[in-house]
């Protein structure tokens, strides 16, 4: 059942009745639903320290809220959920973006960093430059996944002073404990089919920069990983800072700062999310008065398929544009 400090909750999730099963649910929303693409308008911020950051819009009216989509692990603007979005966004007439993480844009980025699930000052620098680009609009964060933990990290993080540029956000399947998610992808069916999956291109960007800044990191040790408990010793703890996995996930998780969080924001998890077990999943007890939990108890990763028969994935759209726009009406 879904928790929450508001008892009624709109729209509950109910999955369809013959697509049963967090694997399912998952693996056939990614692969087999089909979601008309967006066409984005692309922009390129050049920053201080000679990286990049890529941008892809969906302009609508000038004045109309603006919804920022923090993206998950090597996602991008192509993602089913992204395009399903931003779709929903446009169709409103409110303008949206697809914040890029460095090197997921189709380009690798120039510096020997990457993006990790606790750069809470990517997520401000991000959000600053889209409030300085519509500075006259209310401004609503959504981050998924990898890119929800990253949100959360920064509004628990920046307390109060998140309204300066937040005015509500959501989370969507953010592995809050990452310690959990990497142990639960790390082991059996998980390990064999998302985590060999991810490391392809986790593991190609890194050997790549392992050739461009020779000494940074260990290429034939990258090479042999086969679980993120490797990757990330190997690289992403190395590139930014971390003394190797666990103290990377320890550090990085969202959870512990929920407490904190000062504005209206949305948080949903599966209960049979395959990469995040429901017993590390927050209560209300851990969180702010300000947060509100949905936990239903099937949906799966960046999933939550509806419908008959093939499907769509229109629920988590209208969930989060409803509250996105508890704010605007």
């Amino acid at each position: 059942m879904p928790l929450a400090h508001d008892p009624n909750v709109p729209d509950p999730y109910v999955a369809p009745a013959w697509l049963p099963g967090g694997h399912l649910q998952t693996i056939y929303t990614r692969l087999i639903i089909n979601v008309p693409p967006v066409t984005y308008r692309r922009e390129r911020l050049e920053l201080d320290d000679g990286d990049f950051l890529d941008f892809d819009w969906v302009d609508g009216t000038p004045g109309q809220p603006v919804v920022v989509l923090f993206h998950g692990l090597e996602g991008d603007s192509s993602s089913h959920y992204a395009h399903d979005l931003m779709k929903h966004v446009r169709q409103k007439g409110w303008n949206g973006v697809v914040a890029h993480f460095r090197g997921c844009s189709g380009e690798d980025n120039r510096l020997p960093r990457a993006y990790f699930a606790g750069d809470s000052s990517e997520i401000e620098r991000i959000l600053r430059h889209v409030k300085a680009h519509t500075p006259d609009a209310p401004l609503y964060a959504v981050g998924v996944s990898l890119g929800g933990n990253a949100l959360l990290r920064w509004l628990g993080e920046s307390g109060e002073a998140a309204a300066d540029l937040v005015e509500r956000a959501a989370a969507v399947s953010a592995p809050l404990d990452l310690t959990a998610a990497g142990n639960a992808l790390d082991q059996g069916f998980n390990r064999s089919v998302y985590t060999a999956r991810f490391l392809v291109t986790l593991k190609a960007k890194a050997l790549r920069k392992a050739a461009q800044f020779p000494g940074t990191l260990d290429a034939d040790a990258i090479a042999a990983a086969t679980t993120f408990r490797e990757f990330d010793t190997l690289v992403t703890a190395r590139l930014h800072g971390y003394r190797d996995a666990d103290d990377y996930w320890l550090r990085a998780s969202a959870k512990p700062v929920l407490p904190a969080i000062s504005i209206p924001t949305l948080i949903i998890n599966a209960r049979n999310d395959p990469f995040l077990p429901s017993s590390a999943l927050p209560a209300a007890a851990d969180v702010s008065p300000s947060v509100t939990l949905e936990q239903p108890e099937t949906g799966g990763h960046v999933a939550f398929p509806s419908g008959p028969f093939p499907g769509n994935i229109d629920w988590l759209p209208r969930r989060l544009m409803k509250h996105f726009d508890a704010q605007h009406r």
